[in-house]
């Protein structure tokens, strides 16, 4: 519960928390892997063991006679699945290479045949009994093997929005500048995996397809599969209420579902999958290995002259993931000159993909440590440094920020950490155990998006209001967001809103990814809210009485509907979101430019002896506009900084040069933080509306919670041993 008093609630505090806990804790809440309905068959994948090549034969044999299989396909016929395309080209799913469809092999992982069967067991052994003989070819996994294909983005992708940044002569700038910073920073692949593993159910009534899935994107899988299956988008149904966890992981329509489809149609029975990890780990996209070369040019005293910055980013032989890095490192300070020049480099891979702040958090581990560099080559804070460089508008286009308090945030942070008792000597610093103590600090921003969004309101006769909005629900509490909202602006108890998002029977599904899910079905609401008000011919403000102002209208309920678009956009964006195709507006608007801000404080510390390295204590600030659902947004805060833990400490997704792939394609494997792994973290926010961007005053805090996390972490590993940490993850052999 909050302090503050919900007017219409008889003055009890307004339930802040979240609004779906109890259906959570409890196991009411249905995810795509908890279906099972009745005559249910399933799928399971038999995958490539060779890094490239053809496929010569297919020994199915095996497989079919394990008790209870159904269907062994190894080859869709061309009118059975057609082509989708890569997202990020204008299409729908994770990438454009289809399996089962030709005898081509890209990748180690890559699926060759599809068994279904009546148990998960069945499906499982036979699939492992599938063999398969190849026409092997050369391969490249690494970004800096023999056979890696570099390609420049600008030219290979000639779109506005991923052409390089350029401000100035930033070149002659560095080379005129009293002070240089020069500094090659790696950052490994890696992969999100959810709690939820991809799962999806598929089953036909009639000629109409119902989709249970677990998606961000029920748009992409329903256009995507009407594509793929030549069959109208309305015969498509897409259901997915909740999702275990997305993180970019599930952005787009995934290789198994047109397969399981017509697997289903064929049978005439539902047909589930859920793809063990080790195979989303090869299907589900990844963030792909990142190289960056940051060069400053200041002045004696810290003040940036220029700033550039190059990078080279894996993608795959047959798509080209963009690379988005320089938008942020080309804002986060008021360098009067920059370059930015971004580099594709096609390696043997499935194509990756969007995790957590998949572009930002890699930049900034390169800019925030080659800053980190500059303060201590200029002999200023790295606080000081970073308020000395604050920029007043964009330094790109020259337009105001929306809002920017980069500056409240790094001062709040460095008062809540104490970060006036640090010694800047690299290794002065001990704990009372004897570890070497190291204190850093880091900035990071991340866009500001909107995507248009259809909200519909329906106020009844017994006091409730159902909301029906663009979104997905993963974890991130975008319901209670939006039931928050409604309940202050009516002066209801929140127990008497229900919100229903994910679900294309309802209203059109966005992609919800980006930070931008929030800061899109919050104005949709919003503009509802009036139109209901209207309907209702109640005030524009104030509490109302649902019950009495319906049954003043003789109706049993009064509905409307509103949709809005980002700043700039036209009717021709909204009518992208009937073609499930991306209409993403920002960060750069007509009048405006819109960033989250964010500063972390991290202590280290490094036992003397076994060299392990602890992060007992975090402190975060956050500028994300308006706080909507300040315990939703804690927790998303929090976890973004776990994360950052472990990307700056654990995470690396290994590949193997000599066969291909992916090694570490378990949890077991995989490193992530632990439970004894975190200590404390503190989270702050600014919490002040930025009613420029829209009307709601909220930005996105998911994602620019963890940028920074880990260049924060790895300025102070370089304050507790003196040593600049260059590649991620940091292990044990870097401060032995």
């Amino acid at each position: 519960m909050t302090a503050a008093h919900a007017p219409g609630t008889g003055g009890r505090p307004l339930d802040t928390r979240r609004v779906d806990a109890r259906e959570k804790v409890t196991g009411h809440a249905r995810y795509a892997a908890d279906r099972v309905p009745e005559n249910v068959a399933y799928g399971a994948w038999a995958t490539a063991r060779t890094g490239k090549g053809r496929i010569v034969h297919v020994d199915t044999a095996a497989a079919e006679a394990v008790p209870g299989v159904r269907l062994v396909i190894t080859r869709f016929g061309p009118d059975e699945l057609h082509d989708v395309g890569f997202l990020m080209a204008g299409g729908h799913a994770v990438q454009s290479l289809q399996p089962l469809r030709d005898d081509h092999i890209a990748y180690r992982g890559q699926p060759i045949a599809l068994v279904v069967a009546d148990g998960l067991v069945a499906a499982t052994e036979a699939a492992l009994l599938i063999t398969a003989e190849y026409e092997e070819e050369p391969f490249t996994v690494k970004t800096d093997a023999e056979g890696a294909d570099t390609v420049l983005q600008e030219q290979a992708i000639p779109l506005p929005f991923l052409a390089d940044i350029k401000v100035g002569d930033a070149d002659a700038a560095f080379a005129a500048s009293p002070v240089q910073i020069t500094g090659t920073y790696e950052h490994p692949a890696q992969h999100a995996m959810p709690m939820e593993p991809n799962a999806s159910v598929a089953h036909w009534e009639g000629d109409r397809l119902i989709i249970d899935d677990t998606t961000q994107n029920a748009n992409a899988v329903r256009f995507g599969l009407a594509t793929q299956l030549g069959i109208d988008p309305a015969d498509v149904e897409v259901r997915s209420p909740y999702v275990g966890g997305g993180f970019g992981q599930k952005n787009a329509m995934h290789l198994h579902l047109g397969p399981i489809a017509v697997a289903s149609r064929r049978l005439g029975r539902p047909v589930k999958m859920v793809l063990p990890r080790p195979q989303v780990f090869h299907l589900g996209a990844f963030r792909p290995s990142t190289v960056h070369r940051v060069r400053l040019g200041a002045t004696a005293n810290g003040e940036l002259l220029a700033a550039i910055h190059e990078v080279d980013q894996q993608t795959s032989r047959h798509d080209l993931f963009p690379s988005q890095t320089t938008e942020v490192s080309s804002r986060l300070y008021a360098a009067p000159a920059f370059r930015g020049e971004q580099r594709l480099v096609r390696t043997d891979v499935q194509t990756p993909g969007f995790m957590r702040s998949p572009h930002e958090s890699p930049a900034m581990f390169a800019f925030e440590s080659a800053m980190d560099e500059l303060a201590y080559a200029t002999g200023r804070d790295p606080v000081d440094l970073r308020l000395a460089n604050d920029a007043d508008a964009d330094p790109v286009t020259g337009l105001p920020f929306s809002g920017r308090h980069l500056a409240e945030c790094l001062r709040r942070g460095a008062a809540r950490f104490g970060w006036a008792a640090r010694d800047p000597e690299p290794g002065s610093m001990t704990a009372e155990d004897g570890s070497t103590l190291g204190w850093g600090v880091a900035a990071g921003c991340y866009p500001g998006g909107i995507v248009p969004v259809v909200a519909h309101l329906s106020a009844a006769a017994d006091g409730t209001v159902a909301v029906v909005v663009g979104g997905h629900e993963m974890g991130q509490g975008l319901r209670s967001a939006v039931a928050l909202l409604v309940a202050r602006d009516l002066g209801v108890p929140v127990d008497t809103v229900t919100v229903q998002v994910g679900d294309t029977r309802g209203a059109p599904q966005h992609l919800t990814a980006g930070s931008w899910g929030t800061a899109s079905a919050l104005p949709a609401v919003q503009a509802a809210l009036g139109e209901l008000r209207t309907a209702l011919n109640v005030p524009g403000h104030g509490d109302v009485d649902i019950a009495a102002a319906v049954r003043a209208t003789d109706k049993p309920a009064v509905a409307v509907e509103a949709t809005t678009l980002a700043p700039g956009q036209s009717r021709d964006d909204l009518a992208q979101l009937d073609k499930g195709v991306l209409a993403i507006g920002g960060p750069v608007y007509p009048e405006f430019v819109t960033f989250s801000w964010v500063a972390h404080f991290v202590e280290v510390r490094i036992e003397a002896t076994t060299r392990r390295i602890r992060v007992p204590r975090v402190v975060t600030v956050v500028d994300c506009g308006r706080v909507a659902s300040p315990v939703t947004a804690t927790s998303q805060v929090r976890g973004g900084v776990v994360w950052g833990i472990g990307e700056a400490l654990r995470e690396e997704s290994e590949v193997d040069d000599r066969f291909g792939g992916f090694l570490n394609t378990t949890l077991e494997d995989y490193p992530v933080p632990v439970n004894l792994d975190i200590d404390r973290i503190d989270v702050d926010f600014i919490d002040e509306p930025d009613l420029r961007f829209n009307p709601a005053g909220v930005k996105g805090a998911g994602e620019v919670c963890m940028v920074g996390v880990a260049a924060a972490i790895a300025n102070a590993v370089h304050h507790a041993t003196g040593r600049r940490m260059r590649r991620l993850p940091i292990r044990l052999e870097h401060v032995l």
